[in-house]
């Protein structure tokens, strides 16, 4: 016969704790310790976002405003290269002799022409792209990796291409331009031809640059736009003009400003293009811009204060350019 065995369970202590579990008790040392890791904590959350921001600043430091502070200095002094901390105080001389030089307004005037040349077509035609590859497309991400490798081509190499495209006598442009009864263009030494030249080197570096920068606005415009347009008869040019443009408002004046300032620093095309003047900007100075004579007087003609000058004059063109972009984006906001 089988006995059953019936093991009585342990009696639950008053209190309902579970048994053989000793009380907590918090010790002096523990609250320290607990303190400490609490004021540890509160230094960290104040003080970990500036020292995750400070390489920056102190890069910028380094690397950016001294050197800023440094030529502004220096611009009134006269300064040579070859002994560059004999530094003689001049005053304001350098700023009025740059602007007494004939040479000075060449080079503006050359750098606003430029200016104008390569940036009105380059954001006409990157519009036209970036409205091209809004629409859904086959192997849409190659031709979107294809409009950004100009840009990321050497200038070097870029501009010695088109050196060779540009020839007088054996380039790829004046032999097509002859097939249409063209006759050959010097395009190094004529002003106008030599200027266009600079300012196609630009245009196809920074066109697929732009385009990407407008295709990811349209694509943030909010499609029920576009069907509201379509549903009251709108064709695909009219919901361009009504719908598309209006909203690229913001993103247009960003790429005029950018396009501004770079082509006022516009220093590479021009200096390679014809290798043989250099600085100068061809034979005559026809296509030298600011960037080119502030390095022909520093680095040629090793007048340190009067480039410093320069480099300054160029930095307050840019402030003014600056200042033109908020006003203009404040009026356009309160228009919206």
């Amino acid at each position: 016969m089988t006995t059953r065995h019936t093991t009585a369970a342990p009696p639950v202590k008053e209190g309902g704790a579970a048994p053989g579990r000793p009380p907590v008790v918090s010790t002096e040392a523990e609250e320290r310790r607990r303190a400490r890791l609490s004021r540890r904590w509160q230094r960290d959350k104040r003080w970990s976002p500036y020292a995750f921001v400070s390489p920056f600043f102190l890069l910028f430091l380094a690397f950016g405003l001294f050197p800023l502070l440094y030529t502004g200095w220096a611009s009134l002094h006269q300064v040579e290269l070859t002994a560059p901390t004999d530094m003689t105080w001049v005053g304001m001389r350098n700023y009025t002799r740059i602007f007494d030089d004939d040479f000075f307004w060449n080079a503006a005037k050359n750098t606003l022409t430029i200016g104008i040349i390569s940036t009105v077509p380059q954001l006409l035609m990157a519009m036209g792209l970036a409205h091209i590859l809004n629409y859904k497309l086959r192997a849409s991400t190659f031709y979107r990796v294809a409009m950004l490798a100009p840009y990321a081509t050497s200038i070097a190499a870029a501009s010695l291409v088109f050196v060779l495209l540009f020839g007088r006598d054996y380039g790829m442009i004046n032999w097509a331009l002859h097939f249409v009864g063209i006759d050959a263009i010097d395009w190094q030494n004529d002003k106008w031809p030599s200027q266009i030249a600079v300012s196609t080197i630009v245009i196809w570096r920074w066109t697929g640059y732009n385009a990407l920068i407008y295709l990811a606005a349209m694509q943030a415009i909010p499609q029920d736009l576009y069907e509201s347009a379509a549903l009251d008869g709108a064709s695909r040019w009219k919901q361009f003009l009504h719908v598309t443009l209006p909203s690229l408002r913001p993103t247009i004046l960003f790429t005029v400003v950018v396009s501004t300032i770079g082509a006022s620093q516009v220093f590479g095309e021009p200096l390679l293009f014809d290798a043989n003047r250099g600085a100068s900007g061809g034979a005559e100075h026809q296509f030298q811009t600011l960037g080119l004579y502030l390095y022909e007087q520093g680095w040629v003609n090793q007048h340190l204060g009067r480039a410093s000058a320069i480099a300054w004059t160029m930095f307050l063109i840019l402030i003014v350019v600056g200042i033109v972009n908020y006003v203009i984006s404040r009026r356009l906001r309160a228009s919206s």
